[in-house]
């Protein structure tokens, strides 16, 4: 469960520049257009992957000490928060603020609730009930998850289009 928090200690330099990097390139269609793209191929993977789970092998060692440090060296090091974050979360994140601000906080304030969240609740189903994450329903779940996830792609494909000006806004 400690490591559950090192995306809200390592996330925020990346989230920070992931926006300002896309504010500045707020007029360049191309460009967002290519990162939307790129955003739903991402997520495309991630929901290909979550699809075709078969099950899972789970084994729970006691945290130890140094957890949350090697936590955040992982997520420092691991190309995912930048992926999402330049991808698909800063995009989100400027759409959401020009609807407004609030908007805009409560996107980012819910990601990482549900985020560390399920990253809790995950680690807390684990040690409690290793056959159920075995079993059918969590493995169902996990592929509704990913046709979801499908379904968001499509919405990015839509947009990164819309921005190459291939469709109508």
């Amino acid at each position: 469960m400690v490591i559950a928090i090192a995306p809200i200690l390592t996330d925020i330099p990346i989230v920070t520049a992931s926006v300002l990097v896309l504010i500045k390139l707020s007029g360049a269609g191309f460009v967002l257009g290519t990162i939307s793209i790129l955003g739903a191929l991402f997520m495309g993977y991630l929901a290909y992957e979550n699809i075709t789970v078969k099950g899972l092998e789970i084994s729970v060692r006691q945290a130890k000490k140094a957890s949350l440090r090697k936590g955040i060296i992982a997520n420092v090091l691991s190309p995912y928060p930048y992926l999402f974050w330049m991808t698909v979360g800063a995009p989100t994140v400027l759409k959401a603020f020009g609807e407004s601000f609030l908007s805009a906080f409560l996107f980012i304030g819910s990601f990482y609730v549900l985020l560390v969240g399920s990253k809790i609740f995950v680690a807390l189903l684990v040690d409690k009930s290793r056959s159920f994450l075995r079993g059918p329903v969590y493995i169902a779940t996990i592929k509704a998850l990913g046709f979801i996830l499908l379904l968001l792609a499509a919405l990015f494909i839509k947009d990164g289009l819309k921005l190459f000006g291939l469709l109508q806004q």
